[in-house]
């Protein structure tokens, strides 16, 4: 526990330690994220002061470290192997950001990282595949990046690269699929199908008796949009914000704006 006797000791015994290149911990080997990559991906998920940086796997804390640093983001860094989490602790008061930086020693699958709105990985693919139910479950609109490594099926939203590296980016989406439906202030109610791949979607809209595909569909996090052609023939942008099993949003045709609800069913 940072504070306590023991991890004062440890910390003590961490100015000391000199971690390996390559040395081998629970499931990875530690090799550092180079700076200028830190740095890409620290852009790539526009941090600022206001976000709540978790490192899983933080090795010696450089990401934790830059983000607090030079961002001014709150930040934890989770490592399982104690003597580099000690060093990483090291590290954090020498560079005088221990106001915004900790470093816990622990199990990445056992420890709680739902409250960050930014997360950094340097794991495996297979790990990375094991975490991402967790992370899909996390807030949308939280960044995922990842030094090198993908989650399989789910296509990053951005990558950057240097000349030695690369990085991807994920924002988590909203869960959207399902039937919903929808109320305008004004107007007939319609139904909407929604159907989901992490962040790509498409659907039917059904008014009466007439159904048609959903055009350009688009989902960013919570913010959910897609045409429609109305019977007059008009076409109709609804956009939408996403609430768990509601939206909130606006219908958007001919300088006309409707607002509605709708309820996933």
């Amino acid at each position: 526990m940072v504070g306590s006797p023991a991890w004062a000791q440890a910390v003590t015994n961490g100015s000391t330690y000199k971690p390996t290149l390559g040395q081998m911990g629970k499931d990875v080997m530690w090799l550092p994220t180079p700076n200028e990559l830190v740095d890409k991906m620290l852009d790539m998920a526009k941090v600022t002061a206001q976000d709540l940086l978790y490192d899983l796997g933080a090795g010696d804390g450089v990401i934790a470290i830059t983000a607090a640093k030079k961002l001014g983001a709150q930040a934890v860094g989770i490592e399982y192997n104690p003597k580099l989490a000690a060093y990483a602790q090291t590290k954090v008061i020498e560079a005088g950001v221990q106001d915004k930086v900790r470093i816990v020693q622990g199990d990445i699958f056992q420890t709680d990282f739902s409250q960050a709105t930014v997360l950094t990985l340097y794991l495996l693919p297979e790990i990375n595949y094991q975490l991402r139910p967790t992370i899909l479950k996390m807030k949308p609109g939280t960044r995922v990046v990842s030094h090198d490594f993908d989650m399989v099926e789910w296509e990053p939203d951005a990558v950057t690269q240097t000349v030695r590296a690369r990085a991807m980016m994920w924002v988590v989406p909203a869960n959207v699929a399902g039937l919903w439906s929808f109320k305008p202030g004004h107007g007939a109610p319609f139904e909407v199908r929604l159907q989901q791949i992490f962040q790509r979607v498409g659907g039917v809209m059904r008014t009466g008796n007439q159904e048609q595909a959903l055009v350009g569909a688009q989902l960013q996090a919570d913010r959910l949009s897609f045409q429609y052609v109305a019977a007059d023939q008009s076409i109709h942008t609804v956009k939408a914000m996403v609430q768990g099993d509601h939206m909130l949003g606006q219908d958007i045709s001919l300088g006309q704006t409707v607002d509605f609800t709708a309820q996933r069913r």
